[in-house]
């Protein structure tokens, strides 16, 4: 019981930023978090040792929002794809910009809604949860090459679609 005391007050904060960043909501992050460390409570016989404690509290995470998201008839379009948006428009200011960034975001969203589900864990776990791309490997059960290659061919279908769209 202590050591999962001290797991949980390790790891409580780099789990709940990571919770946050696809949810942009504080309470719904909060309550997240409390529900993947319950989870892991109550399988963390079944850790194995295999990867880092993050890398596992991640994508309990992950299944933890998924699983909230489907209850709660959402998709990935409520997933918090700001900084996807920040990185092409960075700087936007004025009024015409912000249209601009309202357009790029609207096309983020169509993109990841057509991803292949492959393709969506790998960009969350990558961008969301920082992992590299072993510990990724590791939560889906492929092997390191196919993660790289999978984030990388998902990030040049979204540059190649928002350059097509928004270029002039």
């Amino acid at each position: 019981m202590k050591s999962f005391e001290a797991l949980y007050a390790e790891y409580y904060n780099k789990v709940y930023c990571f919770l946050f960043r696809l949810c942009d909501d504080g309470d719904l992050a909060e309550d997240l978090t409390q529900e993947t460390f319950l989870q892991a409570y109550t399988s963390f016989h079944r850790f194995r040792g295999e990867c880092e404690l993050f890398t596992w509290l991640a994508s309990i995470g992950k299944h933890v929002y998924f699983k909230y998201l489907k209850k709660n008839k959402l998709d990935l379009d409520s997933a918090n794809l700001e900084l996807v948006v920040n990185t092409y428009c960075e700087g936007c200011i004025d009024p015409e910009e912000h249209m601009r960034r309202k357009d790029v975001e609207e096309a983020v969203r169509e993109i990841i809604d057509g991803i292949p589900k492959k393709y969506r864990d790998v960009i969350l776990l990558r961008i969301y949860a920082e992992l590299s791309f072993s510990q990724i490997a590791l939560v889906l059960k492929i092997s390191e090459n196919s993660a790289k290659v999978i984030y990388f061919r998902a990030k040049k279908m979204l540059m190649e679609v928002l350059t097509h769209e928004f270029e002039m």
